[in-house]
């Protein structure tokens, strides 16, 4: 018997789609129909093992794999060791099967290079260097002008230059990693005019086109490019941060942020591609105002931007573009007045109590979201530095919300309380003291300023918490804005007594906590005078500024509040007075120490606050320098 015969696999005849296989083939079966495919289409055939389908009438154990052309190659990768797509098409001298080492998707992403110059592009990636950064782009240069010019001539014929389109999208894919040497390539992006291309390119009539370009931007822009750089790299941070920097300006000169606006309305969030492209518009707002922060005055007054971001906030469904809108909404706002303005002028005020309001009887439901919420009551708290808005914030209830809010004790009632202490701080925030207090607010705040209650002191060493440092910002607005003898003054005045004095003596423990906290504070300023002295390096004034701030943040800050209050107290009530004045003595302390205070204080508050006042009222330092000699006359 002729074994070779025997197992020898038949021709596939030539009119069927189906192929069939045996049980285990062996690899010189593979390889014999690897190439049968590659001469002519697959067809049915039968491989019967013991060489005849008819003698055994059905009783052979053939195997029928019937796959469509499409199907095929799924199943030739599946057959594949590690899905190499090349397994089949190579072999060594003896026929053993190696294959390339790529699967499929690893090869399409190679043809993306392929298409936008072949192997010359795969070498541009492996060493960047001022020839490689021309050679991409003239690439792109090429394409660009090529798709320009076939669009041009064949507009109503997509046919004519879909190619030059595909090109066009290689080739600006291409240009991604030239975001690895800014130091090398920015400057040969600016000098080949690749930042007008690119511009123009926003204009593009293929979305998809233009959400390459914002692609590529915000690959530019971002404030990392070229730190996976190698050590051995000669590109210093200095040069990486300057190439960076005139970039950018070269965007900016070429109206990129009108542009980048204007393309926000053409995307379709229904489509991944274009979400994916308004994140990376909004990845690009933040990378520019990274650089430079005084960008967001110009792109408020430019742009229809606040109106897209307010828009974009308000439905309630969370998605990620919604929560990176208000993230920029958030860094636009920051120690910006007339970016404030201009979103009361737009009703912001009332869009953001719409999406606060939202979470008064329910939490977020995951980080993401929670973020999200924080942002937006951090735009609310930003704006609420402006006196337009807090009296806008007052004409739409937001006041009466964020009692409402503390009220519910949900997951927003301690950024409720963050907002109240913004709408309610200075001489402009009188009236939300007024109405605080009619709202009952004040039953809600101390109850939640005495919480803790049941717990021992916080440590010596312990920061107060978030929420206790807004309730005592809202109870000093309310002792310095709240009128004399008002029904609503008394209401307040009437909590400091209630309940044998509880409300000072927790005062005192907060101040306990803060005086410690402060102290270890000063006595690491001390020893870094003192290392500067034995240096021989002198203190600037600067760094005496530096030295009040870390204080303020190392528990000063909470002292002074605390200290303010307690002067107010102890001058309106004698009860009040008589049991802090007591509490002192036990800790060998008295209201001198409060004086010395509340004098650091008044050296230290800003002249432009205290000239803010209206309608005649005292300035804060003149309500420090009454307090002050109120004490010293105790």
């Amino acid at each position: 018997m002729d074994i070779d015969k025997l197992f020898k696999v038949p021709k596939l005849p030539a009119g069927s789609n189906k192929r069939r296989m045996p049980d285990n083939p062996t690899p010189e079966m593979l390889k014999r129909m690897r190439m049968d495919e590659e001469l002519s289409t697959p067809e049915a055939g039968v491989v019967d093992l013991n060489g005849s389908a008819s003698r055994n009438k059905g009783k052979s154990r053939a195997v029928t794999v019937e796959d469509e052309d499409e199907e095929g190659q799924a199943m030739e990768i599946d057959f594949a060791p590690g899905g190499d797509a090349d397994y089949f098409a190579e072999e060594d001298d003896e026929g053993r099967f190696f294959g390339g080492g790529l699967t499929q998707e690893q090869k399409d992403i190679l043809n993306i290079f392929d298409r936008a110059g072949g192997e010359e592009a795969r070498e541009d990636l492996e060493e960047m260097n001022a020839v490689t950064a021309r050679r991409l782009l003239t690439r792109f240069e090429r394409a660009a002008n090529k798709n320009q010019d076939q669009r041009s001539k064949y507009p109503d014929d997509p046919t004519k230059f879909i190619d030059s389109e595909a090109d066009l999208d290689a080739a600006l894919k291409a240009l991604l990693p030239l975001a690895q040497s800014p130091a090398i390539a920015y400057p040969e992006i600016i000098r080949a005019g690749a930042v007008e291309r690119l511009i123009g390119l926003l204009s593009h009539e293929n979305v998809d086109i233009v959400i390459d370009v914002v692609e590529v931007i915000h690959e530019f822009t971002d404030e990392d490019v070229g730190n996976e750089a190698d050590e051995d790299e000669e590109e210093s941070e200095g040069s990486r941060e300057d190439a960076l920097k005139q970039l950018i300006q070269s965007f900016l000169d070429n109206a990129i942020l009108e542009l980048l606006v204007d393309n926000l309305s053409r995307f379709n969030e229904e489509e991944e591609s274009d979400r994916q492209g308004i994140f990376h518009v909004l990845g690009i707002f933040e990378n520019l105002l990274g650089f430079n922060a005084e960008l967001s005055a110009q792109l408020v007054s430019k742009t229809k931007i606040l109106s897209w971001l307010l828009k974009r906030i308000e439905p309630s469904k969370y998605d990620e573009n919604r929560g990176y809108a208000a993230e920029i909404l958030s860094i636009l706002l920051q120690n910006n007045r007339p970016n404030r303005l201009e979103l009361s002028k737009q009703d912001g005020v009332e869009t953001l109590l719409k999406i606060l309001s939202r979470y008064r009887k329910r939490d977020p439901v995951d980080a993401d979201e929670t973020e999200f919420m924080e942002n937006v009551f951090d735009v609310l708290c930003s704006a609420l530095g402006e006196p337009e808005v807090k009296q806008q914030f007052l004409d739409s209830e937001g006041v009466d919300l964020m009692v409402l809010m503390m009220k519910d004790k949900m997951q927003a009632r301690s950024r409720a309380i963050k907002a109240l202490d913004y709408a309610m701080s200075g001489p402009a925030g009188t009236a939300a003291c007024e109405t605080f207090v009619e709202a009952l607010g004040l039953k809600t705040l101390f109850s939640s300023f005495m919480g803790g209650k049941k717990q021992k002191a916080a440590a010596a060493g312990h920061a107060a918490s978030e929420d206790t440092a807004h309730i005592l910002g809202i109870v000093s607005s309310l002792l310095s804005n709240l009128a004399s003898d008002s029904p609503a003054r008394i209401r307040l005045l009437a909590k400091f007594v209630e309940n044998n004095y509880e409300k000072p003596e927790k005062l005192l423990e907060i101040r306990d906590a803060a005086h410690g906290r402060l102290k270890a504070t000063e006595k690491d300023i001390e020893d870094e005078k003192k290392r500067m002295q034995d240096e021989g390096e002198g203190v600037e004034p600067d760094m005496e500024d530096l030295w009040y701030l870390r204080r303020l943040d190392g528990g000063l800050f909470t002292l002074q509040t605390v200290d303010y209050i307690l002067a107010w107290i102890v001058m309106e009530d004698d009860g009040v007075r008589s049991h802090v004045q007591k509490l002192l003595d036990r800790k060998s302390q008295s209201f001198k120490d409060i004086v010395k205070v509340l004098q650091i204080y008044h050296d230290n508050v800003d002249e432009d606050i205290t000239g803010a006042n209206p309608d005649g009222a005292p300035s804060q330092r003149e309500i420090l320098r009454n307090l002050i000699a109120f004490l010293d006359a105790c």
